[in-house]
């Protein structure tokens, strides 16, 4: 007897790890399918088990976590990684919208980890087989993974924002030098003049000096970072640019970590708008801050990833930075 096989193709699957269930709804419904099923199980020390309700067998499972902190948030990606190469997926893809312990990325002083490569590694130990993300703090983390990396850029986002603000006398500036090609990028894009801060910090989270190098006078600035975590350097920064004659500041960032007396530190600073997207939920409102999503974007990317089409369009902008 003679057995025709028949390939209708894979079928995708959307989870949400516990961390990020508020975007992954999200981007569930611009992709038009549900989210899958599943139940996390936590035993009384601590200690859980992610389990999927469903068949996964040939499917194209497609997970959504950010891993910033606790560091449960990272385990649980793996655990569900795990899971799903178990359940014979055809292919297993963590969708990372903000990739914690980038910050790590090389040694900068002695007998210190490189925690985004250790990340790296253990995802692709987990089995997974590609890695959407975006914003990464830094570009190199790309080549940490043996995998395929889709880096999406936040600029897609935050360029048609400020676009819309029609500021008269607009001017990019960055908070510190690391950041100065990415604002520049911006200031290139968008024809304008670019400022930059150069800071000297005493120890992590505390700045020593900063010096404002460019002219702000009677101009409308916009501060662009990757990562607001105390807010302690943007808004410094923010403060010297208005004591320079800066008629408004405002920042753009895509992922708002957000950490100890950040929201209070933003809601007393000289900012009109901090704009960030919707990577890290923010812990409670605050007038100041904007979220744009990322759900659209996301969406997109795991269509095309799926049915094996380019996502260059997604590049319109990032190809300046």
């Amino acid at each position: 007897m003679e057995i025709k096989t028949i390939y209708m193709g894979s079928v995708v699957n959307i989870f949400a790890g516990s961390a990020s269930g508020y975007l992954a709804q999200r981007i569930a419904d611009h992709y038009g399918k549900p989210l899958g099923k599943e139940i996390l199980s936590k035993f009384s020390d601590g200690e859980f088990q992610p389990s999927f309700e469903e068949t996964l067998r040939g499917n194209d499972v497609f997970i959504i976590q950010s891993t910033f902190p606790p560091s449960d948030n990272i385990m649980e990606l793996l655990l569900m990684i795990d899971a799903a190469r178990r359940a014979s997926a055809n292919q297993v893809v963590a969708v990372i919208p903000y990739f914690g312990f980038a910050r790590q990325d090389r040694k900068d002083k002695p007998r210190v980890s490189i925690g985004a490569k250790l990340m790296a590694n253990l995802l692709m130990a987990a089995g997974v087989n590609r890695v959407i993300t975006m914003d990464l703090h830094a570009d190199q983390i790309q080549g940490f993974f043996d995998v395929p990396v889709d880096h999406m850029y936040a600029s897609s986002i935050f360029i048609p924002h400020i676009q819309k603000l029609a500021l008269p006398n607009l001017v990019m500036g960055s908070p510190d030098t690391g950041g100065t090609r990415r604002a520049a990028a911006y200031a290139k894009f968008l024809n304008c003049d670019l400022v930059i801060c150069y800071k000297q910090r005493s120890k992590p989270n505390e700045v020593e000096r900063m010096v404002l190098i460019g002219d702000v006078k009677d101009k409308d600035v916009v501060l662009v970072d990757d990562i607001i975590d105390t807010a302690g350097s943007i808004t410094k920064a923010a403060k010297m640019i208005m004591e320079k004659g800066a008629r408004s500041v405002r920042a753009v960032c895509t992922h708002p970590v957000f950490s100890g007396k950040a929201y209070d530190t933003i809601s007393n600073c000289v900012f009109e708008e901090v704009i960030v997207t919707d990577t890290i939920p923010l812990k409670k409102p605050c007038e100041k801050v904007t979220v744009l999503s990322t759900a659209k974007l996301f969406a997109d990317v795991i269509h095309k990833v799926h049915n094996h089409e380019s996502i260059s369009s997604h590049f319109k902008f990032s190809t300046f930075l």
